[in-house]
C-alpha cells in the first residue's frame, strides 16, 4: 500500500476512545476534512499481496499485544489482517480519503471495526509514538526522509518492515523474497553510544569497570575496561534494548571469559554477567550509568 506527503492537506482529526498502547479497546475515528484540487500524492496506490502481506506480519511476529501502524495504508488490507489473522490492534495512516473510505469500508466487511483505526492524515505529521510494528511500502527516497521520524518517535524494540525499499546505509536485520518481492526488516536499536561506568564489590571494596561503546545504527563495538586494563569485547550485540557481549576478565586467578547481558533504560544498562563455562557461583549482577551529556545520536557515525 502506498500514499504519502502532500503540504496541500488541511485535516482535522477527532480520535474517540483510542486508549494508551497497552489498553487498546473501543478504537474509532471521525474524520474531517478538506481537500483542495489539483493536491499532489508523492507514491502512487499500488496493493500489496496477500503472500507478501502475511509474510510481512509473520516476519515482524505480530501479535495479541501488538498496535500495528501502516504508513500509506491504501485500502487497509495490512492493518485489518494484522486484526483477522494476529489478533492485534491496527492505525492505518493515508494522504488520500478516498483510500481511507475504501479502507473503513473494508474493515466493517471484515468486522473489526471495534480493533483498527483509518486517519487522513500526512504521515510526516503523524503522531506514531504508540506503535510496536511500523509497515511501509512506499519509496526509496520516502523511507530515507522517514528514518530520523522512526528514530526519534519510536521507542527501542519497536519493529518495522518495508516492502521493496530498503533505509539507505541502515542495514536491515533481515531480508527476505517471496514471490519475486523484497521484505526488509529492522528493530529500533536503543541509544547505546558512549562511556558506562559501574562498580562491584570484591570482599576489599569495589572493582571499577568501563565499557566504552561506539555505534551505528544498531551495529555496535566495544571496549572494556577494568581499572587501568583494557580488554577487547567481542561478541557485542544490540537488539532493540538488549545488549549483550563477551570479555576476558580474572577470575580467582585465572582468566575467564564472561558473558554479559543487560537492558537499556535511557543511560542505564541492567542485568547480569556469569562465566561461559562453569557453575552459576560467579554470576554478578551489573548496572552502568551512562552521562548523559556523552550520548550521541543513533544515526551518527563514532
Amino acid at each position: 500500500m502506498k500514499r504519502v506527503h502532500t503540504l496541500l492537506l488541511t485535516v482535522v482529526i477527532v480520535l474517540i476512545g483510542f486508549p494508551a498502547a497497552g489498553a487498546l479497546d473501543n478504537l474509532s475515528a471521525r474524520t474531517a476534512m478538506s481537500w483542495p484540487p489539483q493536491q499532489k500524492i508523492d507514491v502512487p496506490y499500488e496493493p500489496t499481496s496477500e503472500k507478501v502481506v502475511v509474510r510481512m506480519l509473520d516476519i515482524a511476529t505480530v501479535g495479541p499485544r501488538d498496535l500495528v501502524y501502516d504508513l500509506g495504508c491504501g485500502d487497509g488490507r495490512i492493518v485489518i489482517e494484522a486484526v483477522r489473522r494476529k489478533g492485534a490492534r491496527g492505525v492505518g495512516i493515508d494522504i488520500d480519503p478516498k483510500r481511507i473510505q475504501e479502507s473503513n469500508e473494508n474493515a466493517r466487511k471484515a468486522g473489526v471495526t471495534d480493533r483498527v483505526v483509518f486517519i487522513q492524515q500526512d504521515l510526516f505529521d503523524s503522531d506514531i509514538g504508540k506503535a510496536t510494528v511500523v509497515m511501509l511500502y512506499l519509496l526509496p527516497s520516502v523511507n530515507l526522509k522517514l528514518r530520523p521520524k522512526l528514530f526519534r518517535e519510536l521507542d527501542p524494540g519497536t519493529r518495522v518492515v518495508s516492502h521493496s525499499h530498503d533505509m539507505g546505509d541502515w542495514k536491515a536485520d533481515r531480508r527476505e523474497k517471496v514471490k519475486g518481492h523484497d521484505i526488509y526488516f529492522w528493530v529500533i536499536p536503543a541509544n547505546v553510544a558512549g562511556t558506562w561506568a559501574w562498580a562491584v564489590p570484591d570482599g576489599q571494596g569495589n572493582k571499577q569497570y568501563n565499557l566504552k561503546i561506539g555505534q551505528r545504527f544498531q551495529e555496535v563495538i566495544g571496549t572494556f575496561f577494568f581499572g587501568n586494563t583494557e580488554a577487547p569485547v567481542r561478541d557485542i550485540r544490540l537488539t532493540g534494548r538488549r545488549l549483550s557481549f563477551m570479555v576476558d576478565r580474572m577470575m580467582d586467578g585465572k582468566k575467564t571469559s564472561f558473558r554479559y547481558e543487560g537492558e537499556v533504560n535511557g543511560n542505564t544498562i541492567e542485568g547480569t554477567a556469569k562465566p561461559e563455562h562453569g557453575s552459576s557461583a560467579g554470576t554478578e549482577a551489573w548496572k552502568a550509568k551512562r552521562n548523559p551529556n556523552a550520548a550521541t545520536a543513533v544515526e551518527t557515525r563514532d
